[in-house]
Formats: C-alpha cells, sequence, structure tokens
C-alpha cells in the first residue's frame, strides 16, 4: 500500500502534509485556477476530509512517480466516485495533486461545501505560512 493512501485512508493529516513537497501543486476538480504550495494544499485537504462521508479508496494504480488513487464517498448524501491523481518526485513526495469527481450532481455538492469553507481554508493557508517562515 501507498503512504499517502494510508495516512488519508486513517485521516492523518499531518502524515499526509509530511508527503507533500513544498512546491506541490492541487488541482481541484471544481476550480479552474491550480493552487501551488504546501500551505494551501495541506489547507484544502484537511477541509476535504471534513467534507466527505465514508470515505475510503477502491482502487490503485502506480506507474513509475505516477499514482492514480479511485475513492469512493459520499457528500451531502450523494454518491461520489473520484480519483487522486498524484505525481512524487525522488524523495517520494507528492509534487502534482489532481482530483477529478463524478457525477455532476455530487461535484456540485462538494464545490458548495468546499466554497462554504474557503474563507477559512485561506485563513489556515495563511497561518500555516505563518507558522512555517524562515
Amino acid at each position: 500500500m501507498n503512504a499517502v493512501r494510508e495516512a488519508i485512508e486513517a485521516k492523518d493529516m499531518d502524515a499526509v502534509e509530511a508527503l507533500l513537497a513544498d512546491d506541490v501543486v492541487f488541482r481541484s476538480p471544481v476550480a479552474f485556477k491550480p493552487y501551488p504550495g504546501k500551505a494551501i494544499t495541506t489547507a484544502i485537504l484537511r477541509s476535504v476530509v471534513e467534507v466527505f462521508e465514508d470515505f475510503r479508496y477502491v482502487r490503485q494504480m502506480v506507474d513509475g512517480p505516477n499514482q492514480a488513487l479511485v475513492f469512493e464517498a459520499k457528500v451531502d448524501g450523494l454518491e461520489i466516485t473520484g480519483c487522486d491523481f498524484l505525481v512524487l518526485d525522488d524523495e517520494g513526495k507528492v509534487v502534482d495533486f489532481m482530483v477529478m469527481v463524478r457525477p455532476l450532481k455530487a461535484a456540485q455538492a462538494l464545490s458548495e461545501r468546499m466554497a462554504e469553507r474557503f474563507p477559512a481554508i485561506q485563513a489556515a493557508a495563511q497561518e500555516w505560512m505563518e507558522r512555517n517562515a524562515g
């Protein structure tokens, strides 16, 4: 099993954070613009584990530094299926974290729940940057 999968399934967000490269880029399934950096990626992932209900990975594919982790969960009681596409660097840290989800109704619910949380996500990212500066 892979370390990112184990950490996310255990909801061990400190372990997830440790597995992210400083220059990681998070690509959201509901936002056009990617989010660069460990601070915002960590804040987004910490929030999304609270939004997803009954989260579980159901399949994993690995091709060298490229990984695809298929998951199932619920958002507002709606079944959602998605895939975390990860790219790892030479140290095994995630440098690219792209998420795709379906169906549309569940993706819209996810978008709404995350939008509600985005001011808190931004504040958490700012706090992270201040804590880890220098």
